[in-house]
């Protein structure tokens, strides 16, 4: 049965699907839908065209699909979609995508700590964590099960790969391959993989080993980034992790961090 405190203020043509529950003074706009059994906790707000799946629980004062802070934005019907089982905390905003080509998508049992913000156009992955303050550009790739640390700042078009690890307090301006561990605000310094990270999400030592062996070709070999993918390329087999590594990289448009 879906709840709706008496002071929330719902728009008559938001859907919102069996289980729902709206806490006081919550606003949902005209053009959301909601899925089974999200909780919208007192004072969020959820505007603009966006689609929420089952099973979330966004906290309160959490800002949910408001425009864009994009200049070209043209105030297009564009969209914010977010899947299943996340939680979205305190004063966290998650804007709509400021073209019609391209959504802002979060998906599935993230956790989006307090003061989180997700710009427009941004690709958020499945069982991701963005700690508190952490600050997503316009077009930031978060691939599935990475980790940011708080306050850092992410540059527009950054990819971040599957699993990695980025400490707190980083800037980044160039992509993060998958599976690595880093951190800094001037420059920002990968340190190795996320070895700990990877034995807690049961990857075997055979896995681990495979991906420090493609780690060592792009980053304690005398190579640049272009000969360390001629070079992977030539190896007979590879891994699906040294391929997911190798294909990170070889798709980077903005440069992986190298130091």
């Amino acid at each position: 049965m879906t709840q709706i405190h008496p002071t929330a203020i719902v728009h008559p043509e938001a859907i919102l699907k069996e289980g729902v529950v709206i806490g006081p003074y919550a606003i949902v706009g005209q053009h959301v839908e909601i899925g089974e059994n999200t909780e919208v906790m007192a004072h969020a707000f959820i505007d603009g065209r966006s689609k929420i799946g089952k099973n979330n629980v966004i906290y309160p004062s959490a800002s949910i699909g408001l425009p864009p802070q994009d200049i070209k934005f043209k105030n297009d019907p564009t969209r914010l979609i977010i899947g299943d089982n996340n939680h979205i905390r305190e004063f966290s905003t998650i804007h709509l995508s400021s073209t019609l080509e391209m959504d802002t998508v979060v998906g599935d049992n993230n956790l989006i700590m307090a003061y989180a913000h997700v710009a427009h156009n941004c690709q958020i992955g499945s069982y991701v964590i963005l700690a508190n303050a952490v600050n997503l550009a316009g077009y930031v790739q978060v691939h599935d099960h990475a980790t940011v640390g708080g306050v850092t700042a992410v540059l527009q078009f950054v990819k971040i790969g599957t699993h990695a690890f980025v400490g707190g307090a980083s800037a980044l301006k160039k992509d993060v391959p998958p599976y690595t561990r880093g951190q800094g605000m001037y420059r920002y310094n990968i340190a190795g993989i996320n070895t700990v990270g990877l034995s807690r999400k049961g990857f075997t030592q055979e896995q681990i080993d495979a991906i420090k062996a493609m780690y060592k070709i792009f980053y304690r070999s005398n190579l640049n980034v272009s000969q360390a993918i001629d070079y992977a390329e030539t190896l007979p087999t590879l891994t699906i992790e040294q391929q997911e590594f190798l294909n990170f990289c070889k798709n980077s448009l903005k440069g992986i961090s190298k130091y």
